[in-house]
């Protein structure tokens, strides 16, 4: 129950900050590495996800 809310609080998040996060990616004055700063983000964030899923599969 407890990863289920920590999903729902992270999409709703996600949802609100969306434009602003995409306009400052796409922003032609930006630097060529943004998207990719994105990309690593949503990736250690799906590590970190992961990684406590198996430490509670593990301990059960």
């Amino acid at each position: 129950m407890n990863n289920q809310r920590l999903v729902i609080l992270l999409l709703l998040v996600a949802y609100i900050f969306s434009p602003s996060v995409f306009n400052w990616i796409v922003a032609p004055d930006g630097a060529w590495y943004r998207p990719y700063i994105a990309w690593v983000m949503i990736i250690v964030i799906a590590f970190i996800m992961q990684l406590r899923r198996h430490k509670t599969r593990d301990v059960d």
